[in-house]
């Protein structure tokens, strides 16, 4: 499995410029509990509370949010994307060899509606890209389609289309339209 992984971040970091490295090694990344603060979900009073209570139940901060300051799970799931986002790695997709098998893990109308692009299986994990705006909605459909663990990166909207439209290939969809969705993605 290492080998495997090794061999995956070699393409990533061919398609991110040589760099590897997840973004929080770059920029930092933010707590869940700032993040609900800084989407004014909670305010920093509340937020305090949540982590000393956590200090004493030993649950996750997003189950005590909901359960002390009725926080909505919805609210929670978009700070958890924010917070993987600044995790994962950025790709171009168009730059990475893309595998038939990771292909046929979703079939071209959800690939285009969920905004998601199988790349590779790494070990036992499929690697998917999306776009940073439509990462929820992207985490929540693999996590009840796909059949084994799944780790994203994420592409710039443009990149991603023109990588759908080549992989997935769909009537009346160009790459424009993951920039330009209808339904926004976060929701």
């Amino acid at each position: 499995m290492a080998g495997s992984r090794k061999a995956a971040k070699s393409k990533v970091a061919a398609a991110s410029g040589g760099n590897p490295e997840p973004r929080s090694l770059r920029h930092g990344a933010m707590r869940l509990g700032d993040l609900l603060v800084k989407m004014s979900v909670l305010t920093k009073a509340q937020r305090d509370s949540v982590l000393e209570a956590q200090r004493q139940d030993h649950k996750p901060f997003g189950v005590l949010a909901e359960e002390m300051f009725g926080v909505s799970p919805s609210a929670v799931e978009r700070a958890w994307a924010k917070q993987y986002a600044q995790l994962a790695c950025i790709v171009d997709p168009r730059q990475l060899p893309v595998g038939e098998e990771a292909i046929a893990a979703v079939n071209r109308r959800q690939a285009w509606q969920f905004r998601v692009l199988p790349i590779e299986f790494s070990g036992d994990e499929l690697v998917v890209a999306t776009t940073e705006e439509c990462l929820p909605r992207a985490m929540r459909f693999m996590a009840w389609r796909a059949e084994m663990p799944v780790s994203f990166v994420l592409s710039e909207p443009e990149a991603l289309g023109e990588a759908l439209c080549k992989h997935h290939p769909m009537a009346g969809m160009r790459a424009e339209d993951v920039r330009l969705t209808a339904v926004p993605c976060s929701t």
